[in-house]
């Protein structure tokens, strides 16, 4: 393996009503919207976009909204718990946040030696929060949540999975991962220093149902690629690997390739340029419908297509 990923890039999972979305991820979590665009493969749905001040990698949870579609179901080959970093000395701040807000949230535990809670977004996401000293993502500007308790960007994402050692293999001898721990059946993967955001949990549970990707489930996880050089050699050295995976697509704030892990989880290895102010100045992210140059001839139609939605 000569390349690796340096962490994550984005978790992107299905919602149901947009506005609903926007109002958990900016009031209740304190998120900034940084990008409201469409999914360009269906784009008579929104795709909205998560994350710090400016959006950087590792800090970004993306929504695919579909109005009125069903509750997926957390199971096997699935991303099946988010979790984010908060400063040491936040988790009971953010336990009394939640509770006041009427959002059910479990009683801290410790893993690998660090507090951890959890609870459900309104479409029943599963999320956590990590107290982890070590993360360096600047919270928004202005937001709901105070500075010294605000979400500094991704800590890990929990796989859930009928078997093991194929993922294993893929995650150790195709991505550049490396074991650091292993836990009450959970075995934790790195890359990097192993820091937040370079994190990935994998939990055998072979007699768990197969998840179902809808409501309330992650899409897919993407990792980061430093540029489109390393991607393409990444791209290659997985299709040695005999894993079925993408030509490069243009995302217009990134490049991917995408493909699935033996266990079911489709992954994406995104670049981290250009970035998310590509098409918009920093101070106004996220405030206005953008749209990839080969759908403008459309916007009329699209936006037409798409329910209101208020961000300001």
């Amino acid at each position: 393996m000569s390349v690796q990923p340096l962490g994550i890039h984005h978790v992107t999972a299905v919602a149901g009503e947009p506005q609903r979305n926007v109002d958990f991820y900016r009031e209740v979590l304190g998120l900034r919207m940084i990008k409201q665009t469409v999914n360009f493969d269906a784009p008579d749905t929104y795709h909205l976009y998560y994350g710090d001040e400016v959006g950087h990698p590792g800090t970004v949870l993306t929504f695919f909204p579909w109005p009125g579609s069903p509750s997926g179901r957390r199971g096997t080959g699935q991303a099946t718990a988010t979790a984010f970093t908060v400063p040491p000395g936040s988790i009971g701040w953010w336990r009394d946040r939640l509770a006041a807000l009427g959002i059910g949230v479990t009683e801290p535990v410790t893993r690998f030696d660090e507090e951890v809670v959890a609870f459900e977004d309104p479409d029943g996401l599963l999320l956590e929060l990590v107290a982890h000293k070590g993360a360096v993502a600047e919270p928004p500007q202005d937001g709901p949540v105070p500075g010294e308790h605000a979400v500094r960007g991704f800590h890990a994402v929990t796989m859930t999975e009928e078997g093991f050692e194929a993922t294993a293999h893929v995650l150790a001898g195709t991505l550049g991962f490396h074991v650091v721990g292993e836990e009450a059946g959970r075995t934790r993967f790195a890359v990097g220093d192993g820091g937040a955001g370079q994190l990935v949990d994998v939990v055998p549970h072979p007699d768990a149902p197969r998840g179902l990707v809808a409501a309330g489930t992650v899409h897919h996880v993407a990792w980061r690629a430093p540029d489109e050089e390393t991607q393409a050699a990444w791209r290659e050295e997985i299709a040695e690997a005999g894993l079925d995976v993408t030509p490069v697509i243009d995302r217009k704030y990134f490049r991917s390739i995408y493909f699935r892990e033996p266990g079911g989880v489709l992954f994406e290895i995104a670049t981290d340029a250009p970035g998310f102010t590509v098409d918009e100045p920093a101070e106004r992210l996220g405030e206005t419908l953008q749209l990839p140059p080969w759908l403008e001839p459309r916007r009329a139609e699209i936006a037409a297509s798409l329910p209101p939605l208020e961000v300001t």
